[in-house]
């Protein structure tokens, strides 16, 4: 079935005319980010406006949290994740029903879990903007096979959903819960049987697999010829890591920033500029105060999408720190980016997991009815860990289990999780909460 798609695929346009089938309007969102790519600052400016005054007028929930408007941009409250850690019906502007948006959850990996909604013509808009910034490397969504290096859930809809989406979306999947070197010797060995036109995945994954590359001295370029990119997101790529993909990999490196609620923030070009999207989105940096903050001044990364009409997305806070720089036409770059990066969990078996598997065990208590507000997994040693967590009731027997069940599951049997009810958490230097952090050495 996956072959007849790869043979398909060209003519069929199947990833766009999926959104079409479910009512997103890709063809036309496509032609307006175009026009948006040639738009100027004054444009921007009147969309700014425009998406404050729609919400201000028929959102009730941005209402109660913009209590008192301002001409002033700068004044306008910061959205954050907190906030919207309430029903999502309640979020939604008039005219707008669970039926008639896109819903989608984040995955929590800030430590702040919730559901998020976007009207069909703005996550068409979403979804335009990756297609012009991969286009930019040669890479298609309709076209080109992905090799995905994310998780995903290992029984239950959820599986099948993913798997649904990756033919729809001309991906195999690259499982993560486990990169040790007999599983990626298993990997390298799928690049030899497919033509893979580009790698997507967490950085610390990706990284694995790198590594995995220099201690048997293999370039994946050589073993897969049809390689053209690899596109790392969701973590920190620094530049040794940098250096470690491009040579052993054998190709070049685009760093992707995005978030599922918003989409793409940023992605380099082929020039290796960190470009933001300004064409559907506002991005700025701001201090302490919430006021934006001179180019190449670390701050706190806000973000406005401009288009989407059915919840409140405005000054809204990602999590991460970084700097912008404005160039000579008038682009703007994200020219520092200090956004989380995920740790590696090593268990007494061998196994290898990166941090972000503990989504996928966590995510098991993310619910309202619980209303887990924040949580960290700490690993003590190696089948020792911790799970702290910020909630308005205790965790019960019922619950606990259900996350014992899924550590068994995506990680191994044996091991050891503790709970502890915390009032507030602990968070780095940089004002970031960590999803996974590792107290080994």
């Amino acid at each position: 079935m996956l072959n007849i798609a790869c043979i398909f695929k060209m003519p069929l346009q199947l990833f766009d005319n999926i959104l079409k089938f479910k009512g997103f309007p890709i063809e036309d969102a496509k032609k307006q980010y175009a026009n948006l790519l040639n738009s100027d600052a004054s444009s921007l400016e009147k969309q700014k406006t425009a998406i404050l005054n729609h919400h201000l007028n028929h959102n009730q929930f941005y209402k109660s949290i913009v209590s008192e408007p301002s001409a002033i941009w700068e004044e306008i409250p910061v959205l954050t994740k907190r906030d919207l850690q309430q029903p999502l019906p309640s979020r939604l502007s008039d005219g707008f029903a669970i039926k008639s948006i896109f819903k989608g959850k984040t995955s929590g990996s800030s430590g702040h879990p919730f559901t998020y909604a976007k009207d069909k013509y703005a996550h068409a808009l979403a979804w335009a903007s990756f297609h012009n910034a991969y286009h930019q490397h040669g890479i298609s969504l309709n076209d080109s096979l992905q090799a995905r290096f994310y998780g995903i859930p290992l029984s239950g809809k959820g599986k099948y959903a993913e798997l649904l989406k990756d033919f729809l979306s001309n991906r195999k999947r690259f499982p993560i819960f486990n990169l040790n070197d007999e599983v990626l010797e298993r990997y390298v060995s799928r690049f030899r049987e497919s033509e893979y036109h580009y790698i997507n995945g967490y950085t610390s994954s990706i990284v694995l697999l790198a590594t995995y590359c220099r201690k048997t001295n293999q370039v994946l370029k050589q073993i897969c010829p049809s390689l053209k990119l690899c596109i790392v997101t969701s973590e920190m790529l620094f530049p040794d890591d940098r250096a470690l993909l491009e040579k052993w990999l054998g190709i070049p490196v685009a760093n992707e920033y995005g978030a599922s609620e918003v989409g793409l923030i940023a992605m380099e070009n082929p020039q290796g500029e960190f470009v933001i999207n300004q064409e559907n989105l506002f991005v700025e940096v701001v201090d302490d105060h919430n006021i934006s903050v001179p180019d190449g001044t670390i701050g706190r990364i806000l973000v406005t999408d401009l288009y989407n009409l059915a919840h409140p997305m405005i000054r809204y806070e990602i999590g991460d720190l970084g700097s912008l720089k404005t160039l000579e036409n008038g682009t703007r770059i994200l020219s520092n980016l200090q956004g989380r990066t995920s740790d590696i969990a090593r268990l007494p078996s061998g196994k290898v997991v990166p941090g972000l598997t503990f989504y996928y065990v966590t995510k098991s208590i993310i619910s309202e009815d619980l209303n887990i507000l924040e949580f960290i997994v700490i690993q003590k040693e190696p089948a020792l860990f911790e799970i702290q967590y910020v909630s308005s009731q205790e965790m019960d027997d019922s619950q606990k289990s259900k996350v014992q069940k899924a550590m068994d599951e995506y990680l191994e049997p044996g091991l050891v999780v503790i709970f502890t009810r915390m009032e507030t958490l602990d968070r780095s230097n940089r004002g970031k909460l960590k999803q996974f952090v590792s107290c080994l050495s």
